[in-house]
């Protein structure tokens, strides 16, 4: 079989395992003497979404730096697919930091195709495999634009696929849409469940909007101030709701988003 085939026969069918994707067990790091994570317990699915909300600060970023094997801890235990190697763990997780990093000397289709380049596929069949997918996410007919040429929701869309293409089962997404306005934040949101739902991945989720990780997550864990602890965690109502609105309404919705920030005030006082 091709290289190129066999990358794109991952990215559809990855993540369809069963069993934990990432175990942390006694997880603690520190910054020389500045203790930043405590014994840090969490457990995630093949094939889950996990939320993970705190104060500025408390290390939500470092722990997913942790998970994606981009630093390593000061005690306790991390596993990703049974591995606790910083290669292996680097070698199943995809990263979108908080900025989209869009090369703008790139198009938008070399910029979504460079995962692919990275893991050494030709040019060409790079740019095939990332185009077959760009009417999906929402791209169709902008595969040549620059950076600069594209809204912040489409430049968020193309770092998505650029994450998505690189065919890793555990996506670890750092507050993908914390520079968005509110109105282009909530539709990201839902074009973002839509893409869960079609792909299902195993994914762990940075952000400071409760509501965001309540739909988006099926759980949500709700981290102190630092040094962090888990201080909560929550099962979202009705993740991935394809009526965003309707789900975010609910009463039930309603309850665990109070539930979630109740734990948040109470873990930024340190209690």
């Amino acid at each position: 079989m091709k290289p190129e085939l066999a990358d794109m026969e991952r990215i559809s069918s990855s993540g369809n395992g069963l069993g934990s994707e990432i175990s942390l067990r006694g997880l603690t790091h520190s910054y020389a003497d500045l203790l930043t994570l405590d014994r840090i317990e969490l457990e995630v699915e093949a094939g889950g979404v996990v939320g993970l909300v705190g104060p500025s600060g408390c290390g939500k970023s470092t722990l997913l730096e942790l998970i994606c094997g981009l630093r390593e801890p000061s005690g306790g235990e991390i596993a990703v697919g049974g591995s606790s190697a910083a290669d292996d763990r680097l070698g199943r997780c995809a990263f979108m930091p908080q900025r989209d990093l869009l090369l703008p000397w790139y198009s938008a289709i070399d910029n979504a195709a460079l995962a692919l380049r990275n893991q050494g596929m030709r040019r060409g069949a790079a740019r095939a495999a990332a185009a077959d997918l760009f009417d999906r996410f929402g791209l169709g007919g902008f595969e040549g634009a620059r950076p600069t040429e594209l809204s912040g929701g489409m430049r968020q869309r193309v770092a998505f696929l650029r994450t998505l293409i690189a065919g890793k089962p555990v996506l670890a997404l750092d507050e993908p849409f914390a520079s968005l306005d509110a109105i282009t934040r909530a539709e990201m949101q839902e074009w973002l469940a839509t893409a869960l739902r079609t792909d299902a991945r195993t994914v762990v989720l940075v952000t400071h909007d409760v509501e965001e990780a309540l739909y988006l997550c099926d759980r949500v864990a709700v981290l102190s101030a630092r040094p962090a602890r888990i201080v909560a965690e929550l099962s979202a109502p009705n993740p991935r709701a394809e009526d965003r609105d309707a789900a975010v309404t609910d009463r039930e919705f309603v309850a665990a988003r109070e539930e979630a920030l109740r734990a948040l005030r109470q873990g930024s006082r340190g209690s």
